[in-house]
Parts: structure tokens; C-alpha cells; sequence
């Protein structure tokens, strides 16, 4: 099984970073209100980066990392954020 460290933004311009096993099913609810309180405050999400991994632990690892003050510095200077 593989799992998902993604980055999506809203029209209205807000982020969210997430882990999820099946990153099309997870954009779909984020866009149709389920499961996340945070993302409906946002419309029409789309994807602007996501890292594959084999697995949950290191996922994991990693959503936080990219949640951290190092992460957010690296989708600036790919021009992300």
C-alpha cells in the first residue's frame, strides 16, 4: 500500500496539508465538505504537491514535517506558497 503527503490550496486561497492512502478519494471529500472541519472554509481544492511513500510511518514523519516552518520554506522556494 502506498500513502500520500499532499499539499492542496483553495480558490479562496487557503492550504491544507494532509496523509491519506488514496489521494483522489481524499481531494474529492475535501471538495465535497467531508470528514475535514478546516477545508470547508475552501472551495475547488487542487493538488499542488504531494510525496509518495511505502509506508504510514514515514508518511507520517513527514506530514509533520511538512506542517513545520522547514516545510512551508520548501513549497516557497518551489514557488508553492
Amino acid at each position: 500500500m502506498k500513502y500520500y503527503v499532499y499539499v492542496i490550496k483553495s480558490e479562496e486561497g487557503y492550504y491544507y496539508t494532509g496523509m491519506t492512502e488514496n489521494l483522489e478519494r481524499r481531494i474529492f471529500e475535501h471538495n465535497k465538505g467531508i470528514k475535514s472541519k478546516w477545508t470547508k472554509r475552501g472551495t475547488n481544492w487542487k493538488t499542488i504537491y504531494f510525496e509518495e511513500f511505502d509506508n504510514k510511518q514515514e508518511a507520517l514523519k513527514r506530514e509533520r514535517w511538512m506542517k513545520s516552518g522547514h516545510g512551508k520554506k520548501l513549497l516557497k522556494e518551489k514557488g508553492l506558497k
